[in-house]
């Protein structure tokens, strides 16, 4: 069931995630529980301080980051949202494309945060050099059309 537009805390996590900041880091509380698990391709934790530590690493390493959320779903506890993430790496633009299930607890907060994305598809064949490598293996295993 999609409920983007009657749902006002898909809403405002969408508006927090499109806003996020360096400075903005400090509400994540607001929407996290303090011991929600995140996971994504390349890491999992829990609590709201490692939670902090991994957006607060994005805006070290990464320059102009941002997310544009596109889908809004929620039914009960679970919510799901598609989402593209910009960033520039060392001069280099990239977008990931992406989606995260999320899991509400009690008191309306995300107790669990899971990113889907193919690192594959959306970040290794992108990159110079390695993404050629990949790009022809892709080829290679494909079946024949």
């Amino acid at each position: 069931m999609d409920t983007a537009e009657e749902d006002p805390t898909l809403a405002r996590l969408a508006h927090f995630f499109e806003h996020l900041r360096p400075d903005t880091l400090v509400q994540l509380g607001a929407h996290y529980h303090p011991t929600v698990v995140f996971k994504d391709p390349f890491q999992e934790v829990q609590g709201l301080a490692a939670l902090q530590r991994i957006f607060r690493h994005m805006f070290d390493v990464l320059e102009a980051p941002r997310f544009v959320v596109h889908t809004r779903v929620r039914q009960g506890q679970e919510a799901f949202l598609t989402w593209d993430f910009h960033g520039r790496a060392r001069g280099w633009a990239f977008t990931l494309h992406g989606a995260s299930y999320l899991r509400f607890g009690d008191d309306g907060r995300i107790v669990l945060h899971r990113d889907y994305w193919d690192t594959a598809e959306e970040l290794y064949a992108k990159l110079p050099g390695l993404g050629g490598v990949v790009r022809w293996l892709r080829r290679r295993l494909a079946a024949p059309q």
